[in-house]
C-alpha cells in the first residue's frame, strides 16, 4: 500500500477539479461547488479548457497550468478523455486521483476498451493512485472534504463507509442525517480499476479517525488482499459487511452436488468468517449495526439482561435474543433481593425486568442501576412502551446518564410513535443505540457481540489460494487392487507432476475410472470398478469380482446418474446383471436420447446398511479459489442442504470444525447405541482430498459422493472431476 499517495486522496492540501462547471446539472459543477460549500481550507482550482471563469474563480486550461502541483485531482469529463488527463496527472507529480466519469467496462465492450487504456496509463506512474473510474467520489467531514457529487454532506464520526454502489453511498448519507449518525469517510469505490477493497481496508485499519468499517460488497477485485487486509483489521477495528448478489444463476452449479451447494454467496459466508467479518443480510441491519458502532468500542460477552415496563416486548425480545444462539443473564441472588426492595411486589423477579406499567423515572432509573452492576450481566437492553405513567424523555435521560457510568453496553427499544420521538432524540443525541423494536435491537447487538469475538479471526494463507502451475513429465500409473478396493498411500514424487500433466491435456468432465484412480494415488480407498462394452462382458466382470455387483452408466453427458435411471444396485447372480444391464441403458435412452454411452461399469456392492454416505467435494471459486465442501451424501445431498465449506490450508483443526458443525455429526459420533463411525480414517481421508485438490490446481470441481463412512472403514463408491485442461496434447 502507498500510503503517502492515498494521503492525498483522503487528507489533501489542495484540489483541482477537471471539467468543473457553472453549468446546472452538470457532475463537474455539482462537485467544484461542493468542495467549495463544504469549507474545505485548501485551494480548489477549476481546470476547463471552455471557460476562463468558473464560480467565479480563475480557470486554468490544463492540469499543467495550475500554479503548483494538486495533492488530488478530480475528474469529471468524458470518459474518452480520461486516459489523457491521467498521462498529464502523472508527468505533472499528481499522487492523488478520483475518476467520477462514467462510460468504462460498466458500458460494454467499448468501455472495456477504455478501461483498459486507463490502467495502461497508470502503470506508467506507479505510485499515482486513482479511485474510480465512474464512482459518485469520496467524503472525509472532518476535513470539509466533499470530493463528489453528493448533495449530502455527512456529520463528522468515526465510521467509514467503503461502497461498490454510488447510490447507496448517497443513500446512507442521507439516512445518517437524519439519525445523528457521523462518518470518518465515506468512499464510493467505482470500478475499482486501480485501488481496490483490499488496500482501502488497510488504509482505513491505519487511520486514527475510524474505529469500525462498513462495506457493500457486489464482487471483490483481489480476494486474496482482501482476505489479509480484513484478517488484519478485526483485530483492531470490526468490519460489518453487507454482501450484494446473494442468488447468482449458475447453469454451471448444477453440474455437481458441491458446484450447487459452494455456491458464491456460501463462499463468501466462510471466507467472511475466516477474515474475522461480520456480515449483515440487508441495509437495514447495516443501519442498526452503525447505531452501536457510533458508541466507544468495547469487548463484551453475550449475557443480556431487559429491563421493561412491558412483559409482552421482554418476552419477543428474550426469544429473539435466544433464537440467535446468545444466553439471557441469570442474575445473582443479590440483584434480586434488592430488586424485591425496591420494586413492586408483582414485578417478574427475574430477567427480563418487568418494572411494570405505571413505572416511573425513578423506577426505571432505580432497576437499571441494580442490573447493570450484577456482575454476570454483560449488556443490557431497555425497553420502554408508551403508557399512562410513562415519561419517555426523562426515563431516555436516565438510560443516557445510566450509560456513561458503565462500560457495559447499552440499546433501547422506545416502542410507538409521535408520544417517543422526544425520547429517540435524547438517545440519539447521547449516541445510545435505539430501536423501533426490541428484535432489530437484539439482532444488532448479536451482530457486534460477534464482531468483538471475531478479534482473533480462523486463519487463511492468501498466497494459498491459487497454488502455482509447473506441469512436468507423465509417468506410468499402477495402482494394486485387493478385496474390491483400490488404495495406495505410498509417497510419490512424481505424482503431482504426472496428474498435473494429465489434467493439463484434459479439459471437461473425467470420468469414474480415472477419478478413482487419481483419488486412490492421494491415498484414498475406493471401490475397484471395470467397464463393459457389452451384456456378455458385463456379466463377466461381475462373476470376476464376486456377486453382488452394481452397474452405472458411463457418459461424460450425464452429470447425475441416478436422474436418467443409470444406476442398478445388488445385483446378485447373472441373470440380474444382464436384465440390470438392458434396463438400465433403456431408460438412459428414454431421459437423455442424446447423450453419448462409453460403457457400463461394473464394481463390487458395499452394504451400507452399518455405514453413512457422505459428500467430500471440491471446487474453485472465481474469486476466493479453492473451497472444500464436506457434507451429507447420497442422491439426496442437495435437498437434505447439512453441508460445510472451508477455505485452505486444510489442517486438523479445520476438519474436525466442517465435521462438528454438521447435523449428520452426532450420527458420525454414534447416536442412541448406534456405533460411531471411524472418525479418525475419515478425517485422513478428507485431509488427503484437500491435499490432492491443492496440489492439483487444474481440477475445477471434484466429488466423491457417495463416500461410505463405517465403524471401521471409509470407501469411495462414486466420484468424478471436471479439469479446466491448460495444455495443448502432443
Amino acid at each position: 500500500m502507498n500510503k503517502k499517495s492515498l494521503d492525498r486522496i483522503f487528507a489533501p492540501s489542495s484540489i483541482a477539479v477537471v471539467g468543473a462547471s457553472d453549468q446546472p446539472g452538470s457532475v463537474g459543477g455539482a462537485v467544484f461547488t461542493n468542495l467549495c460549500s463544504a469549507g474545505f481550507s485548501g485551494p480548489v482550482w477549476p481546470v476547463n479548457r471552455q471557460h476562463a471563469v468558473v464560480g467565479q474563480r480563475p480557470a486554468f486550461a490544463m492540469v499543467a497550468d495550475l500554479p503548483e502541483t494538486p495533492d488530488l485531482v478530480v475528474v469529471c469529463t468524458p470518459a474518452a478523455s480520461v486516459p489523457t488527463l491521467i498521462r498529464e496527472c502523472g508527468q505533472r507529480g499528481v499522487l492523488g486521483m478520483i475518476v467520477i466519469s462514467a462510460g468504462f467496462r460498466e458500458a460494454g465492450a467499448i468501455g472495456r476498451q477504455r478501461e483498459a487504456e486507463l490502467l495502461a496509463v497508470r502503470n506508467e506512474f506507479p505510485d499515482l493512485r486513482l479511485i474510480g473510474p465512474n464512482c459518485l467520489g469520496v467524503l472525509r467531514p472532518s476535513a470539509q472534504l466533499n470530493a463528489s457529487f453528493s448533495p449530502v454532506m455527512p456529520r463528522s464520526g468515526r465510521l467509514t463507509f467503503l461502497s461498490q454502489s454510488g447510490a447507496l453511498c448517497t443513500a446512507i448519507l442521507d439516512w445518517s442525517i437524519e439519525r445523528e449518525i457521523g462518518f470518518a469517510t465515506c468512499v464510493s469505490m467505482g470500478n475499482m480499476a486501480n485501488v481496490g477493497m483490499g488496500e482501502l481496508i488497510d488504509y482505513f485499519a491505519e487511520d486514527d479517525q475510524t474505529d469500525a468499517l462498513l462495506l457493500y460488497i457486489e464482487g471483490l477485485d483481489d480476494a486474496a488482499h482482501f482476505l489479509s487486509a480484513a484478517k488484519a483489521c478485526t483485530r483492531r477495528k470490526p468490519i460489518i459487511a453487507y454482501k450484494g448478489g446473494r442468488f447468482p444463476e449458475s447453469s454451471a452449479a448444477a453440474a455437481s452436488h458441491t458446484g450447487a451447494m459452494a455456491s458464491a454467496d456460501a463462499v463468501y459466508e466462510v471466507a467472511f468468517r475466516h477474515a474475522g467479518v461480520e456480515r449483515v443480510n440487508s441495509i437495514e441491519e447495516m443501519f442498526d449495526c452503525a447505531k452501536i458502532l457510533v458508541g466507544p468500542h468495547r469487548t463484551w460477552g453475550q449475557r443480556l439482561a431487559i429491563v421493561t415496563n412491558a412483559g409482552g416486548p421482554g418476552v419477543m425480545a428474550s426469544d429473539a435474543w435466544l433464537t440467535l444462539g446468545a444466553a439471557l443473564a441469570k442474575l445473582s441472588a443479590e440483584t434480586l433481593v434488592a430488586l424485591d426492595q425496591r420494586l413492586p411486589p408483582t414485578w417478574s423477579h427475574g430477567n427480563p425486568v418487568d418494572v411494570l406499567g405505571d413505572a416511573t423515572v425513578e423506577r426505571f432509573q432505580t432497576a437499571i442501576q441494580l442490573v447493570l452492576k450484577d456482575p454476570q450481566v454483560d449488556a443490557m437492553l431497555v425497553i420502554l412502551t408508551p403508557q399512562t405513567m410513562t415519561d419517555p424523555a426523562s426515563i431516555a435521560a436516565a438510560v443516557v446518564a445510566a450509560s456513561r457510568t458503565t462500560s457495559k453496553p447499552i440499546v433501547a427499544s422506545w416502542i410507538g410513535g409521535a408520544t417517543v420521538q422526544a425520547g429517540r432524540a435524547i438517545l440519539r443525541t447521547a449516541h445510545v443505540p435505539v430501536y423501533d423494536f426490541p428484535e432489530e435491537a437484539v439482532r444488532s447487538l448479536k451482530h457486534l457481540m460477534s464482531a468483538q469475538n471475531r478479534s482473533h479471526p480462523q486463519g487463511l494463507d492468501p498466497d494459498r489460494l491459487q497454488p502455482p502451475f509447473t506441469p512436468s513429465v507423465v509417468k506410468a500409473l499402477v495402482l494394486p487392487v485387493q478385496n474390491g478396493m483400490i488404495t495406495t498411500s505410498a509417497f510419490d514424487l512424481n505424482r503431482q507432476s504426472r496428474w498435473r500433466q494429465e489434467l493439463a491435456k484434459t479439459s471437461g468432465l473425467i470420468g469414474e475410472i480415472r477419478s478413482k484412480q487419481m483419488l486412490a494415488d492421494y491415498g484414498i480407498p475406493v471401490v475397484m470398478t471395470e467397464v463393459a462394452h457389452s451384456v456378455d462382458e458385463a456379466v463377466s466382470l461381475a462373476e470376476t469380482l464376486k456377486f453382488p455387483v452394481v452397474l452405472k452408466v458411463v457418459s461424460p453427458d450425464i452429470s447425475h446418474k441416478t436422474d436418467v435411471g443409470g444406476v442398478r444396485l445388488n445385483l446378485v447372480d447373472a441373470s440380474d446383471v444382464r436384465d440390470g444391464y438392458l434396463e438400465m441403458l433403456a431408460s438412459v435412452e428414454r431421459h437423455a436420447p442424446h447423450a453419448k454411452i462409453a460403457g457400463v461399469a461394473v464394481q463390487k456392492m458395499v452394504s451400507a446398511v452399518r455405514g453413512i454416505e457422505v459428500l467430500l467435494g471440491m471446487n474453485r471459486d472465481p474469486q476466493f479459489g479453492l473451497v472444500l465442501l464436506l457434507g451429507a451424501g447420497g442422491i439426496t445431498a442437495e435437498l437434505q442442504q447439512d453441508s460445510a465449506l472451508e477455505l485452505p490450508p486444510f489442517d486438523d483443526v479445520v476438519v474436525d470444525r466442517m465435521l462438528h458443525s454438521l447435523r449428520l455429526f452426532p450420527l458420525l459420533a454414534g447416536y442412541r447405541g448406534r456405533p460411531g463411525v471411524d472418525l479418525d480414517q475419515l478425517k485422513n481421508v478428507i485431509l488427503k482430498f484437500g491435499h490432492m485438490a491443492e496440489e492439483l490446481p487444474e481440477l475445477i470441481t471434484g466429488e466423491i459422493n457417495p463416500l461410505l463412512v463405517t465403524a471401521d472403514q471409509v470407501m469411495a463408491l462414486d466420484a468424478r472431476m471436471i479439469s479446466a485442461g491448460s495444455l495443448q496434447p502432443n
